[in-house]
């Protein structure tokens, strides 16, 4: 963003202390355990970029709270490598790397927070290698811990745990359809048609590098068709959050430069549950 744009879309530096101040307001209290999603570019300039918020979120939630974020692995094979040629198959199970949570990079398409939490002094990140978590303070490791391999978004899984803790979902600028959470929502909904995908990793085994097999719901597709209950060109959480909001259900202020929104997580997966499962034609 250049300097005009910047003049023209805040009204001064989002610093440490702006934030705080800012994320109170919004609802945000000591104590709490809260996933998080980010959009820099909508804050305005964001003095000293993700530690400041980072520490902003630290500082509001204290030392009995705990940030959670989604991570996956940027560098992960695809999930189709195995319908490329059998060469190129063979030198990536001989050689591709094992997801390493100390190492692996976050899924650059989540922004930079993730990244910047996982790496953070302190932060646990779960085994997962597709849809892994991290999350940093009091809870943090009671909520990676033996991330389920096979539905991995179902019960037990990190996002169970956080509706179980009492916890929230932040989004700080971030636009309604990335909450994640609501992939919680999906593998719960009892629902006709719900899509799964079949894939395979290397993670590391007693210090080995092994390849595994692993059954999800389609987070990337999305679980269900919903094509016919919400328009063309439209993700489906952006909708369910939209009617979620219509039903008093979260608050919503200014971070920033940026609206932001601040959902109780039992709401929002109960909510996504019922939605999906009467628009869908679940039987509940």
């Amino acid at each position: 963003m250049d300097e005009l744009a910047l003049l023209k879309s805040s009204d001064g530096p989002v610093t440490r202390g702006r934030l705080t101040d800012e994320l109170t307001a919004l609802g945000l209290a000591d104590g709490d355990t809260v996933m998080f999603h980010t959009q820099m570019s909508a804050l305005g300039y964001v003095a000293g970029g993700p530690p400041t918020i980072i520490g902003a979120l630290r500082d509001v939630v204290g030392e009995r709270g705990t940030l959670m974020v989604t991570c996956g692995w940027n560098d992960a094979p695809p999930y189709d490598f195995t319908d490329w040629p059998q060469a190129w198959q063979d030198a990536l199970r001989a050689e591709h790397p094992a997801y390493d949570p100390d190492l692996s990079e976050a899924d650059h398409n989540n922004g930079r927070l993730p990244e910047a939490l996982r790496r953070h002094p302190g932060a646990v990140r779960s085994r997962h290698p597709d849809a892994g978590f991290a999350a940093l303070g009091a809870a943090a490791t009671a909520l990676m811990a033996d991330h389920p391999w096979d539905d991995p978004h179902g019960p037990d899984s990190p996002l169970a745990r956080l509706v179980a803790m009492n916890g929230r979902v932040l989004l700080l600028g971030a636009p309604l359809d990335s909450m994640t959470l609501l992939h919680h929502a999906e593998a719960l909904a009892d629902a006709p048609g719900k899509r799964f995908v079949t894939y395979e990793q290397p993670i590391l085994a007693d210090g080995e590098r092994v390849w595994r097999r692993f059954h999800d719901i389609d987070s990337e597709d999305g679980a269900f068709d919903y094509s016919a209950v919400v328009p063309d060109g439209t993700w489906p959480f952006e909708v369910i959050a939209q009617e979620m909001l219509a039903a008093g259900i979260g608050t919503k202020g200014m971070i920033g430069a940026a609206e932001s929104h601040l959902f109780e997580a039992g709401e929002v997966v109960d909510f996504g549950v019922t939605w999906m499962e009467e628009k869908l034609g679940g039987t509940g």
